[in-house]
C-alpha cells in the first residue's frame, strides 16, 4: 500500500475519526532530512499495512494543518491512537525509533 498523503479535507475523515493508530509524517519537498526519512515512512505504511495507517502532510500546502499541530521544525511525526495525538518525535530518527513509539501507542 502506498503511503496515504492527507489534506485539511481528509485529515478529519482519515485520521481524527478513525479507531486505531495512526502515523502522520509532516514534511516538504525542500526539506534534506524529510527526503532522508521518506523511504523508511514508505517502508512502515507497506510493513504496517492493515494495522497503522501511515500518511504524510506536505507542510507547504497544508499550513493549517502544520500550524494546529505547532509543527515548528521538519520532518515532525506524530502518532495518533483513536484520533488523539499521543507522541510526537522531531527529526529524522532510525526506523526503530518509530517502531517502538509506535508500539508505546498501541
Amino acid at each position: 500500500m502506498a503511503t496515504a498523503h492527507f489534506t485539511q479535507e481528509s485529515f478529519q475523515t482519515e485520521v481524527l475519526n478513525k479507531k486505531g493508530i495512526a502515523l502522520v509524517d509532516f514534511w516538504a519537498t525542500w526539506c534534506g532530512p524529510c527526503r532522508m526519512l521518506g523511504p523508511v515512512i514508505d517502508e512502515l505504511a507497506n510493513e504496517l499495512e492493515g494495522s497503522v495507517l501511515v500518511g504524510k502532510v506536505n507542510v507547504d500546502e497544508e499550513e493549517a494543518l502544520a500550524r494546529q499541530y505547532q509543527v515548528m521544525s521538519i520532518p515532525t511525526l506524530y502518532i495518533f491512537k483513536d484520533g488523539e495525538p499521543v507522541s510526537r518525535i522531531v527529526g529524522a530518527v532510525p526506523k526503530e525509533k518509530i517502531l517502538e513509539a509506535l508500539d508505546a501507542a498501541k
